[in-house]
């Protein structure tokens, strides 16, 4: 799918700017997962071109636990910071980052 097109990315390996994303979201992930995460590792995620950008982030955070999460990062113009718009628990290595 064509991200210019409003879908999401092909799938890639997460890199330094996305765990970044990550460390800055983590306590709001946290808060709303209702735990702790000793780990908290970005594996991989898609992006989705909108007024901004959205990161779909699959995250290790320990043993076989993943989490998946949906982070918005506005144009640098709007100076806003990054937002976590969602998240999903549960999840394992194996699935898919989709749409959420």
């Amino acid at each position: 799918m064509d991200a210019r097109c409003g879908g999401t990315s092909e799938a890639k390996d997460a890199d330094e700017e996305v765990q970044k994303i990550c460390d800055e979201v983590k306590s709001h992930a946290e808060d709303k997962a209702g735990r702790k995460f000793d780990v908290f590792t970005a594996k991989s995620y898609k992006t989705q071109v909108v007024a901004g950008r959205n990161y779909f982030i699959k995250v290790h955070v320990g043993e076989d636990d993943y989490i998946h999460l949906r982070v918005f990062k506005p144009l640098p113009c709007a100076g806003e910071k990054l937002e976590l718009h969602g998240i999903q628990t549960s999840k394992a290595h194996h699935d898919a980052i989709e749409y959420f």
